[in-house]
C-alpha cells in the first residue's frame, strides 16, 4: 500500500509539474523542451526507484538483429560514447556507479543499464508525444528542438545502455567463474 501511494504521488507530482511547465514556458521553444527532459528525468528516476522491479524481463535480452553492437556502433554510439566523455558526463556517472573489479560491482552496473534504459525509454515515449503534438499543432520546424533533445538524451542513451549491457554480461560470466 506504501509503494503504491508513493507511485501514485510521484505520478500526480509528475503531470502536475509538467501541466506548471506548460502553463509557463511556450510548448514550442527550446527551453520547453530542455526543461521537460530534465523534469522527466528527475521524476521518472523516483518513479523506478520507487518500482524496485527486478527488470527480469526477455526485453533487455541483446536480440539477434543487435549483432554484438555492430547496429549501434553504425548509429554512431561511440560518437556518442565520446561526446558524454566531453562533456565531463562520464566522470560524473563513474563517481555514482564506479566500475570495479568484483562481482556485486558488476551486477549493479548490469542492473543500472536495465533502469537507465527503462527511464530513458519511459521518457523518450512522453517527449515524443509531446513532439508530435507540437508538430501537428505549430508544425515541423517548431517541433525539432524535442525531436533533437529527445534524440540525444533519451535514444541514444537507450543504444548505448544496450550496447553496454550484453559486455557488462560478458564480464559478470567471467566473473562468476572465478
Amino acid at each position: 500500500m506504501k509503494k503504491t501511494l508513493l507511485l501514485i504521488l510521484i505520478a500526480t507530482a509528475t503531470i502536475g509539474s509538467t501541466f506548471a511547465l506548460v502553463y509557463y514556458i511556450k510548448i514550442d521553444k527550446f527551453s520547453f523542451a530542455w526543461a521537460l527532459n530534465f523534469l522527466l528525468m528527475l521524476f521518472v528516476t523516483y518513479f523506478t526507484d520507487a518500482l524496485k522491479s527486478q527488470l527480469a524481463s526477455p526485453y533487455y535480452d541483446e536480440k539477434t538483429w543487435e549483432k554484438r553492437g555492430k547496429v549501434y556502433e553504425n548509429l554512431g554510439v561511440n560518437l556518442f560514447r565520446k561526446l558524454l566523455v566531453l562533456v565531463g558526463w562520464e566522470k560524473v556517472i563513474r563517481k555514482t556507479f564506479p566500475i570495479e573489479k568484483n562481482t556485486k560491482s558488476l551486477e549493479k552496473l548490469y542492473y543500472q543499464t536495465k533502469k537507465s534504459e527503462l527511464d530513458h525509454l519511459i521518457i523518450l515515449i512522453i517527449v515524443l508525444g509531446f513532439n508530435v503534438f507540437v508538430a501537428l499543432e505549430f508544425g515541423f520546424v517548431k517541433s525539432l528542438s524535442l525531436l533533437v533533445l529527445n534524440l540525444l538524451l533519451n535514444l541514444y542513451p537507450i543504444f548505448l545502455q544496450r550496447y553496454n549491457r550484453p559486455r557488462i554480461a560478458k564480464a559478470l560470466r567471467l566473473s562468476l567463474r572465478k
